[in-house]
């Protein structure tokens, strides 16, 4: 009897302990993810005055839910007093937040981000103390995304010798993370964590120091910069990347890439601009997202002006009257004046539909280490419709690899090349890749890019765009290669045209060479159906593809699900292409039921073509998004 009363309990314990474990992982105010904020170390120190502090709380968390706070201790040669850090700390506690450090080391922010020097000794030893002060009050603290040099004083002149700038600054800074920060870090706490955390402009990392390839492997985890703001300012970061970023950085540290980071910027261009960047932060099934940051959150104000035009139709994913609306919490009803409703609304819209994704998959593009070459491009051709998939090293096993100019830093990149087209797979190229290789990927195919260019805006049967624009000149040998689409001035009824998707064999396997315009962002201009041609080429590995205008995007996981987004200002009809026969799609949040388009009989020879047709087990789906609006769908 003693024995069968252990056992009940026993088992009484142990039931008790997965619903804790259960309630823990559930705790939070979102179920798929963890929402934080970041408060700068001089607004830490005016939260010294308890009037500053309490009304700025009762502002934020009013109107956002948030689960943890980090605290700075130090920027632009500031350090808030320990005293004033602990009464803050303890507030935030007191809260139900839980609570971490942050520190941005720089000297001066208006003087051109300027950070500190580490060719100069008493510099790197500013640098210590500070990692051992924040140690000692958090266990765990996060690098805002200056731990990079930007500086070329006497010093640091000196420092570099014969090197390169960026060869001295990768090994500068690897070593100064590990000796200035981590290490001194876990000397005073040895069970604190320390997070790295990237800004969004990864392409141009290596020339200040930022070490993709070390730094990970001894910081205890890293965070993602994915601010995307206005396109049209001095980054020019297209909106896919405040996706594609993360999944990079997974990428490169599986397992241990945190969280992403989105800040006010592009708030100027409509609430939707904001919204976006959190949702597409999300979707990349990243465990939590920094609001950058909390006096942001509590001091940029709602007016009329972020309610975008295209609000107007009604029938957007984000719907600003909806965000602007009273509500009521803890009893009180609240009206919002902050951007922090903007996230607050996103992030639980967002949460509805994340537990029913499964893992992000991709076209894979691979991209070394430390590599330069048609900067960001992946992210123009996210905005096409083409998924993404970003990784340091060479991936097998995959149906199709893309390699854009940055893959020519591996020495050995033909070789792969021909490997892979000899297992019976595809290689992607672009046009900067082409140059760059030219002679080495003559043993594959003949194939010529140099400086002449060509000036285009008909794509012939596939339509023409609504503006001229230059494109590089791809010559090759007729009936060694093919042409799959050709862009001229024009094409039809012309005299010349160029090549904008290029096929060749080699082996089993199938080579293409994909045409970059010299500005990127023209690849928008590309006409929808020749865009169908690229995207049905370069879908073997995901599954489905879309088919419509650009800027519409295909965000795919592995358990058949995905999010198509519209980043248009008006509203698009499009195809979902699945590459199976499949009874229907389904609304993941509605859960409405899709019945499959009829397929067009094909027509003549080109309807037959495997790149011009659709194949024979493909399923077709029609649908509508609005503007700026995204649709989750399974099948």
């Amino acid at each position: 009897m003693e024995s069968k009363m252990k056992n009940k309990m026993k088992s009484f314990l142990l039931a008790a302990v997965a619903l804790m474990t259960t309630v823990s992982v559930h705790a939070g105010k979102y179920q798929n993810f963890k929402v934080s904020t970041y408060i700068r170390a001089q607004d830490v120190a005016r939260m010294e005055d308890d009037k500053f502090l309490k009304s700025t709380w009762e502002t934020v968390s009013s109107q956002v839910d948030l689960d943890k706070i980090y605290l700075e201790t130090h920027r632009d040669a500031f350090t808030v007093p320990e005293k004033v850090m602990l009464k803050v700390k303890k507030f935030f506690q007191s809260k139900g937040l839980e609570v971490g450090g942050g520190i941005t080391f720089t000297r001066s922010e208006p003087t051109d981000f300027e950070t500190y020097s580490y060719a100069r000794e008493n510099e790197r030893q500013q640098v210590k103390q500070i990692s051992e002060y924040t140690a000692k009050l958090f266990d765990d603290f996060i690098l805002d995304d200056f731990f990079f040099i930007d500086l070329k004083n006497d010093d640091e002149i000196a420092a570099k010798g014969t090197k390169s700038w960026t060869e001295y600054r990768l090994r500068l800074m690897a070593d100064a993370g590990r000796e200035l920060v981590v290490n001194p870090a876990k000397a005073v706490n040895p069970k604190v964590k320390v997070i790295i955390k990237y800004p969004n402009w990864y392409d141009h990392f290596h020339g200040l120091g930022f070490n993709l390839e070390e730094e990970p492997t001894y910081f205890d985890g890293l965070w993602t910069g994915t601010e995307t703001r206005d396109p049209g300012s001095a980054q020019h970061l297209q909106n896919y990347l405040s996706y594609n970023i993360v999944r990079f950085f997974d990428n490169i540290a599986p397992g241990r890439n945190g969280g992403g980071w989105v800040d006010a910027g592009g708030i100027n261009m409509s609430m939707d601009r904001y919204a976006e960047q959190l949702h597409l932060t999300m979707l990349s099934k990243t465990p939590e997202i920094i609001l950058w940051n909390y006096m942001q959150l509590n001091d940029v104000k709602i007016n009329p002006q972020m309610k975008a035009k295209w609000q107007s139709v009604g029938g957007n994913s984000f719907r600003y009257d909806d965000m602007v609306a009273p509500y009521t919490k803890n009893g009180k009803t609240i009206t919002p004046t902050t951007m922090a409703r903007f996230a607050h609304v996103t992030l639980h819209e967002t949460d509805k539909l994340m537990g029913k994704l499964g893992k992000p998959i991709g076209l894979v593009s691979y991209k070394p280490y430390h590599s330069s070459g048609e900067d960001f491009l992946q992210n123009y051709l996210g905005m096409i419709g083409l998924p993404m998939d970003m990784h340091p090293k060479w991936i097998d096993g995959r149906q199709q690899i893309l390699l854009t100019q940055q893959a020519a830093k591996d020495e050995q990149i033909v070789e792969k090349i021909k490997a892979q087209l000899k297992k019976g797979g595809d290689v992607i190229i672009t046009t900067g890749l082409l140059k760059a290789i030219k002679d080495k990927l003559a043993d594959v195919c003949e194939l010529y890019c140099g400086d002449l260019k060509a000036i285009v805006n008909d794509f012939g049967w596939f339509g023409k765009s609504e503006r001229e624009f230059i494109i590089p000149q791809v010559k090759y040998f007729t009936n060694d290669s093919w042409e799959v689409v050709s862009a001229g001035r024009p094409l039809t009824g012309g005299v010349s045209g160029y090549p904008i998707l290029l096929r060749d064999t080699y082996s089993k396997g199938m080579l293409f060479v994909l045409t970059i315009p010299d500005d990127f962002g023209n690849l928008y201009d590309y006409p929808a159906p020749a865009l169908n041609v690229i995207r049905r080429a370069m879908s073997k590995d995901v599954g489905a593809y879309i088919e419509g205008p650009s800027k519409v995007s295909l965000f795919p996981y592995d358990n058949k699900t995905m999010v198509v987004e519209n980043f248009n200002d008006n509203r698009v009809t499009l195809r979902v292409v699945v590459n199976s026969k499949v009874s229907s799609l389904r609304n993941l949040l509605t859960g409405e039921q899709l019945k499959p388009a009829e397929l067009p009989k094909p027509q003549g020879m080109w309807g037959r073509n495997r790149f011009f047709g659709y194949a024979e087990n493909s399923t077709v789906f029609d649908i509508t998004l609005e503007a700026h609006s995204y649709v989750g769908l399974g099948y």
